[in-house]
């Protein structure tokens, strides 16, 4: 059963007669003919009263109209949901970012391209770095604001930001005085570190192997929050981007004499997939913000 079928079908059960159906369908009238005979064999039954070229739903064809009707407008809405979805201007971006991002740069992009583009929708999901890189792969999402060191061979990645990263200690830390440390001089502090879900542990992780330092870890904790609560009840400490939603009372955020140490932190997608006009053109105000800051 062909979708063309059931176009004609509608229009004959519409007009009520095979030559007028057949002139707006832009066919021959054999080959309509042919084609309701065809649908009627594949059912098993006949859906119209005959009378010369002027034909009327017999009672199959009436129950099985209802039902064409329904598959057919369900279709097209089908096709105007996407058509939708994938206008620039009226479209669907996914996007799926880490939590710690959920706090500030996230609301704040949405914001900024929701002032230019006011009819385009977000479908957002934030999590851990596992979660929102698994969204990823299986197409739940078709752009991922995350780490640099979570991109593969077949991502496409632009920068957003370079956040700095400072040595984090509690207020009443022996170091909470100190202007500037080197990571060398860490060397024996309980460290709080990350579990491998969480997207800054790759990035520090890279730094740590230039520096000689040999972490002292002490607690490995699930989310940036968790060791930001760590360090202020002086249980450790650790290296932390100084965002909102971290900066807690009683916490000392000490810049790093070291070179290099920043978060990277940009947009991803998979060079391999369709990617929709919609998400296409949000990936080109990215590009372009970022240029306009360089």
């Amino acid at each position: 059963m062909e979708l063309t079928q059931l176009e004609y079908f509608m229009t004959v059960a519409r007009l009520e007669h095979m030559t007028m159906a057949s002139k707006a369908l832009g066919i021959t009238q054999p080959a309509l003919s042919h084609a309701i005979a065809k649908l009627e064999n594949e059912i098993g039954a006949p859906l119209f009263e005959r009378n010369g070229r002027n034909v009327k739903l017999n009672r199959n064809g009436a129950m099985f109209s209802t039902w064409v009707g329904k598959a057919l407008q369900n279709i097209e809405n089908g096709v105007k949901e996407i058509e939708e979805w994938s206008n620039p201007d009226t479209g669907v971006i996914t996007l799926s970012y880490l939590n710690i991002l959920g706090v500030d740069l996230i609301p704040h992009l949405v914001r900024s391209y929701q002032l230019d583009y006011p009819k385009v929708r977000f479908e957002l999901t934030q999590g851990n770095l596992g979660d929102i890189d698994e969204h990823l792969e299986q197409g739940l999402s078709d752009l991922m604001i995350t780490s640099k060191e979570s991109t593969l061979d077949n991502h496409k990645w632009v920068v957003m930001q370079n956040i700095p990263l400072f040595i984090v200690v509690s207020s009443q830390h022996h170091l909470a005085n100190r202007p500037a440390l080197s990571l060398a001089e860490l060397s024996g502090e309980p460290f709080i570190g990350l579990k491998n879900n969480c997207g800054l542990k790759a990035t520090i992780m890279s730094r740590f192997q230039h520096t000689g330092f040999v972490l002292d870890s002490a607690y490995e904790a699930e989310d940036l929050i968790t060791v930001a609560g760590f360090i202020k009840s002086n249980l450790g400490v650790s290296v932390l981007p100084k965002t909102m939603g971290l900066m807690l009372d009683e916490l000392v955020w000490i810049p790093i004499t070291d070179e290099g140490w920043y978060w990277e932190i940009g947009l991803k997608w998979r060079e391999d997939r369709h990617i929709s006009p919609t998400a296409k053109r949000f990936i080109a105000y990215i590009e372009n913000e970022q240029q306009r800051l360089d």
